[in-house]
């Protein structure tokens, strides 16, 4: 027999003991860890003592107040001490095996049991008569009574017992297969023993007695372990003086990596100026079939007094879906065209690049401006022409896909760039399009709502507009959920829109039937389509399609010449067509909240009501329950980003890797959003006051930032 796998020694002989030297020591040679624990501790991200150290529990329990086994109470986490009446191996069924302890005290009996045990090991440790104490939550088996399985167990020797399991707050951590909850317990005390005295300050003096913070080591040592009489809601909630602390330095040293980036590209990056509001934007706005909303007066005001700075333009737009984006950007670009230079925008699928070229050909044919479209479509002689003329700046304004960023596409004087749908493009993508020219003006865009927590994290340096106002006469989106079990009412609402001359969008997660996922596919929805409405034309479009074909089928749709337009999610953003009042979202539970949004973004578009109808598949998960519910109860883009943060945390939310944000530890953006603000009103200041960190009381910081933010430093262009 041997020992459960937690409790497996590998015989190596005696665990060379190191002294300690640095935070950066591996944990391997940890008292309890060895060979093959470092290997499990792996898989957790924890290889060094500060991964330990910074591996904070993610609640604890409350195991101080000893009960009597009559003050159990059914659900929650008890602590007791009784006499053990019987041990022993049984049999629940003919295979299932369970090892039972009956513990007594003077008010009853509680059973403690184990389904994964070692029979000789446990029949060691647990005796008739003997006593020990039981901490687990307490269960109620309608057979036998009050029950704990798999409890953490103490014996009782003498008064005195020294447990970090039993009498204290105890910490509960993330472990993974192999690895005991109470050998990570042991394995964090053991690196807080040790490496306690190594752990140095590098928060100026004059915060930490600002905000009153305990030390580092203390707030790192009471984070695990807290001290007798710590309010356990305190603990849950992260509002102890010792996590508080920990938080705002995580917070801290972010923002300080955002103002070093703002500090040192507004010095480096001295732009162009441009003169703007010349006569080719006059020319621009007449020919628009609308007046721009309030909202787009005050955002293209705020674009023009950066473009005639100096210093590059640095700008980020945030605006929900049909809040005019595109007709901002394309004044922006022509203004550089009105200054003698080239214009780009960048955006993250062909379909959307051949939208927006579609969108904005006219206008530019009107204005006697060349434009062109840069997709990976391009071939042979058309494509070497392409960028010929873009080289020699022949080629006015460029619109296409990462295509833009290739080595062979070079602008003869790129003075502004636009990025569109940033979330999908990652930090060096979006940083290479900048290098395209003399440090151009930089425009980017987003109809993703970005919470507020997750903008002063990943945009902190940036300046931000908001187009919160959408063009006069939008209707409001109906929103509904179906289940496909009332398939034929949601295709019903359909109908009657095609009645009244509208169009309709059906959208599907795949192409073709897959024999592995058991989805919907747009061919076999396609032909349900045509039997199910014989009288309207409806078409498949997918990104597969050749340009020339998907180009035509968009231009039937817009023209109404196709009433239905089965699709995949490459109709996810730039589709306007403002007949479009209907659409089926197949498999909805299986989207994202954000991609929702967007698909729900493509009708509504126009003067009269729409509906979105989401077609859920049982089973639907608690987290796909939320999404659609969460766009049932609202059509705010901003709520709806709240919303989707909860859901999926902020590295979910962004791509976390893609997005260059580093990953957070200890902070919550949604929970510590008032620690992050206060943050950024300490982080700024000081670096107009030291730029650098070049003063010898902020060495031990500048020493920080570099530990913490590491590769993201370079992502970020601040050194």
């Amino acid at each position: 027999n041997s020992l459960p796998l937690h409790d497996l020694q590998v015989n190596i002989g005696p665990m060379k003991q190191i002294p300690p030297r640095s935070l950066e020591d591996p944990i391997q040679f940890i008292k309890g860890v060895g060979p093959r624990k470092a290997i499990l501790l792996e898989k957790l991200r924890l290889t060094s003592i500060e991964d330990c150290l910074y591996f904070l529990p993610f609640r604890f329990e409350d195991r101080t107040q000893f009960k009597n086994i009559s003050q159990a109470v059914i659900g929650e986490y008890v602590t007791l001490t009784g006499e053990v009446l019987n041990a022993g191996t049984m049999f629940m069924g003919r295979r299932k095996r369970v090892f039972e302890v009956i513990v007594q005290d003077k008010t009853g009996v509680i059973r403690a049991k184990w389904f994964r045990f070692n029979e000789t090991y446990m029949k060691e440790k647990f005796k008739t008569g003997q006593k020990i104490i039981l901490s687990g939550k307490s269960t109620l088996n309608k057979r036998s009574g009050l029950e704990i399985i798999h409890p953490d167990t103490e014996q009782v020797s003498g008064e005195d017992v020294n447990s970090l399991e039993i009498g204290k707050i105890v910490p509960v951590y993330h472990v993974t297969d192999g690895l005991h909850l109470k050998s990570m317990r042991t394995i964090i005390k053991n690196v807080l023993d040790k490496y306690l005295h190594l752990i140095e300050e590098f928060l100026p003096n004059d915060l930490i007695q600002r905000h009153e913070f305990i030390s580092r080591a203390d707030a790192l040592s009471q984070s695990h372990f807290p001290p007798q009489g710590t309010s356990l809601s305190e603990l849950d909630a992260f509002k102890t003086p010792a996590q508080k602390r920990l938080v705002f330095e995580e917070l801290f040293l972010i923002q300080l990596g955002l103002a070093f980036r703002k500090k040192h590209t507004g010095e480096v990056n001295t732009g162009t100026p441009l003169k703007t509001r010349g006569e080719l934007i006059k020319r621009f706005v007449k020919l628009l079939p609308f007046t721009l909303t309030g909202a787009q007066k005050r955002v293209l005001s705020e674009i023009m007094e950066d473009l005639e700075k100096e210093k590059s333009m640095n700008r980020l737009i945030q605006g929900d879906v049909g809040s005019g984006k595109t007709i901002v950007a394309l004044t922006a670009l022509l203004t550089a065209v009105d200054n003698k230079m080239q214009s780009a925008l960048m955006v993250p699928t062909e379909i959307l690049a051949e939208q927006h070229y579609l969108n904005i050909r006219p206008y530019c044919e009107s204005l006697g401006i060349e434009l062109s479209l840069i997709t990976s479509a391009l071939k042979g002689k058309e494509r070497q022409s392409l960028y010929e003329n873009i080289r020699t700046g022949k080629t006015q304004i460029i619109v296409g896909t990462h295509s833009l960023i290739q080595k062979d596409i070079q602008f003869k004087n790129l003075g502004l760039a636009v990025v569109d749908e940033q979330h999908r493009f990652g930090v060096l993508q979006r940083d290479a399009i900048g290098k395209k020219g003399d440090h151009p003006h930089l425009l980017i865009m987003t109809a993703t709502p970005i919470p507020r927590s997750l903008a002063l994290t990943l945009y902190g340096d940036m300046d931000v507009s908001l187009l919160d106002e959408f063009p006069p006469g939008r209707k409001k989106i109906t929103t509904e959920i179906f289940y496909e079990n009332r398939r034929e009412k949601a295709y019903g609402i359909l109908e009657k829109q095609l009645q009244q001359g509208r169009q309709a969008f059906v959208v599907c997660p795949l192409i073709e039937e897959s024999d592995v996922m058991d989805l919907k596919a747009a061919v076999t929805v396609l032909d349900f389509i045509k039997d199910r409405f014989p009288d309207y034309v409806a078409c498949l479009i997918h990104g597969k399609l050749k340009k020339e074909e998907r180009q035509d089928i968009m231009s039937r749709f817009l023209k109404n010449e196709i009433q239905v337009l089965v699709s995949t999610t490459v109709i996810e953003v730039g589709i306007d067509v403002p007949n479009a009042t209907a659409m089926i979202i197949e498999h909805a539970e299986r989207f994202g909240l954000a991609q929702l949004h967007q698909l729900r973004g493509r009708v509504g578009r126009g003067a009269h009501s729409s509906h979105c109808l989401l077609m859920a598949y049982h089973p639907v998960t608690e987290e796909g329950q939320a999404r659609m519910k969460a766009m049932q109860n609202s059509g705010d883009g901003f709520i709806i980003a709240e919303e989707d943060l909860k859901i999926r945390g902020p590295g979910d939310f962004m791509g976390t890797r893609q997005s260059g944000m580093p990953l957070l530890k200890i902070a919550n953006l949604l929970r510590d959003i008032r620690v992050l603000e206060t943050a950024r009103k300490e982080a700024f200041p000081l670096i107009d006051q030291d730029p650098d960190l070049k003063a010898p009381e902020h060495q031990p910081l500048n020493k920080a930032i570099h530990r913490f933010l590491g590769e993201y430093l370079e992502l970020m262009q601040i050194i």
